[in-house]
């Protein structure tokens, strides 16, 4: 069926309007994919609505397939590669029957392809698309093809390159090499079917490690044989345009990759000279899981409401803290989107760009020519701006010319690295920032974490002692409200319990009494207190609230947030 097809349909049984359909059509198009992921990631229909709509109209049934245990010799049938190009994924077999359950039962293509590939009829059921991607990844497990690639590793004998010496001819002809080529593709694609945030490949004494971090966690994935370090290590600085004959000092690159159904990834690759080796980190950056829509970010309603009351100010500086990793630059970047319009002139300073948004100027830093935060800050401010994002304060000079950009009439979005919302104002004074500048300049400062989400699939009551609760920060009058969960552990989540990550927050409003308190040299602790008179929730609270919420467990409220003094 294509997409206009569905989207009419859709609209005439009155399950999306015609609005929502040209906004999911443009989403379709700028991110790839199918119409009916595109209404289900915007939130217009749900999955088994979609599903079930799609059984009515074409009179197939349609199933939930995490009831269903699927035999391997079925899903053998069909490769990874087809099952991933047509989003299917056999489930039975009777006789001269296979059933493959479909997100799209009108590909007759893809039926035709199956019946051609196999010699069995086709007898198709519906299942919604992220089951069956789940499936995919379930069933079609890529440990078989590491094992293929790990054996030929074995049996090839490249030559050891000195540390001292780089040459750059053989680097070029081991990259080359078909095992290594193969590896590392496989690393790149497997830690995007298992939604890694980052790959770490690391070089030690006597071992070499390749480590995924997954829900912010790092989990070991792989030991590739040490002869070939310098091997997979090259050839990733090649795919990122590194030079390869450079291995004492820091380097900086991009790799981007096309993966089915249209859609592009991007990894932002990092490679730091260790005393056995370069390490290499990539961080894995998926325009299309981009959430940008502030009211699905985690901010509690209160929470939220002052963020956006101080982002639409005309002037003033809202900062964004957090540790690298914590979701800084998403919540900036969402608050753009909201800000995005044809009125305003929005600029970013950002190093690295990591996201490309169309009617906003975006600048990449250079420092190796002059071009730093400071620097582009200066120049923005000759552009008539409107608004302007720093990617990170880091020092004195570019937070002294924000500062400045702030109270003249402009609205400044940037990031700090700080352990929670009180603790920025004093970040700020250490830096050299006069105590009167930051009460003025600052609206609104917001902390956030990303803490582990517990898994749905199998979560399940989890006993902790009222006293534990206690002792944690939560209020005495309202432990028996708390139902505690915890993940058992099943295919969908790895076995670890978590899938996906919820954000913990901590939004600060610059209120009179917390300007009063700057202006007289109060203390981050007397700045905390006041804050939390006046209605701000900790970062302990906030965590204690999404465990309330059945969010996350109590194991993660203490791993990643610490008690109130």
């Amino acid at each position: 069926m294509t997409s206009n097809r569905l989207g009419e349909l859709l609209v005439r049984n009155n399950l999306i309007n015609s609005q929502q359909l040209t906004k999911a059509l443009e989403e379709q198009k700028t991110q790839g994919g199918r119409l009916g992921a595109s209404l289900v990631k915007l939130g217009f229909i749900k999955e088994d609505e979609l599903a079930s709509f799609l059984s009515r109209q074409y009179g197939v049934p349609s199933i939930n397939l995490n009831d269903f245990e699927i035999d391997a010799a079925v899903t053998k049938l069909i490769t990874a590669e087809v099952a991933q190009k047509y989003q299917i994924i056999p489930i039975n077999r009777a006789g001269a029957t296979l059933i493959v359950a479909m997100s799209d039962p009108s590909n007759i293509f893809a039926i035709d392809d199956i019946k051609f590939m196999t010699g069995y009829n086709v007898e198709v059921v519906v299942a919604s698309e992220t089951a069956i991607r789940n499936a995919i990844d379930q069933y079609f497990d890529q440990s078989a093809t590491l094992a293929e690639v790990m054996e030929d590793l074995d049996d090839i004998d490249l030559e050891v390159i000195d540390e001292e010496e780089v040459d750059v001819n053989a680097l070029e002809k081991a990259t080359e090499d078909a095992p290594v080529v193969k590896l590392v593709n496989l690393i790149l694609t497997d830690a995007i079917k298992r939604k890694a945030s980052d790959i770490h490949i690391e070089p030690y004494e006597k071992s070499f490690r390749v480590r995924y971090r997954i829900d912010g966690v790092l989990y070991e994935v792989m030991k590739p044989p040490m002869k070939l370090k310098n091997a997979i290590t090259s050839r990733i600085k090649i795919m990122s345009e590194m030079d390869i004959a450079e291995r004492r000092l820091p380097q900086d690159g991009r790799i981007k990759i096309k993966l089915p159904g249209g859609k592009d990834m991007d990894y932002r690759v990092n490679c730091l000279p260790t005393l056995f080796g370069e390490k290499i980190c990539l961080r894995l950056l998926d325009k299309s899981n981009l959430q940008l829509d502030m009211t699905k970010l985690g901010y509690e309603e209160s929470a939220l409401k002052w963020f956006k009351e101080q982002i639409h100010k005309p002037f003033g500086m809202v900062l964004v803290t957090g540790p690298t990793g914590s979701g800084k630059t998403v919540s900036l970047y969402s608050a753009l989107a909201e800000l995005n319009k044809v009125t305003e002139n929005i600029s970013t300073a950002e190093d690295p760009v990591e996201f490309n948004f169309a009617g906003i100027n975006q600048v990449q830093m250079h420092e190796e020519i002059g071009l730093n935060f400071a620097s582009a800050l200066r120049a923005f401010l000759r552009q008539d701006p409107d608004i302007i994002m720093i990617g990170e304060i880091r020092d004195f000079e570019t937070a002294e010319i924000g500062v400045k950009a702030a109270l003249t009439g402009h609205l400044v979005l940037s990031t700090l690295h700080t352990n929670d919302a009180p603790s920025t104002i004093n970040r700020l004074l250490n830096m050299g920032i006069e105590p009167f500048l930051v009460a003025s300049a600052v609206n609104l400062i917001t902390a956030q974490r990303l803490g582990r989400r517990v898994c749905s699939e199998c979560k399940e009551i989890e006993d902790v002692p009222k006293q534990a609760l206690i002792d944690a920060g939560a209020p005495p009058e309202e432990v028996d409200e708390y139902v505690c969960y915890r993940g058992k552990g099943c295919p969908a989540c790895n076995n670890t319990g978590y899938k996906g990550r919820v954000g913990i927050y901590q939004v600060m409003p610059m209120f009179e009494e917390i300007r009063e308190l700057i202006l007289a040299g109060a203390n981050t602790a007397e700045i905390k207190r006041e804050s939390m008179r006046l209605g701000v929730k900790t970062m302990r609270q906030s965590a204690l609230t999404k465990l309330k919420e059945g969010a996350t467990t109590f194991e993660e409220v203490l791993r990643s947030t610490v008690a109130d003094d």
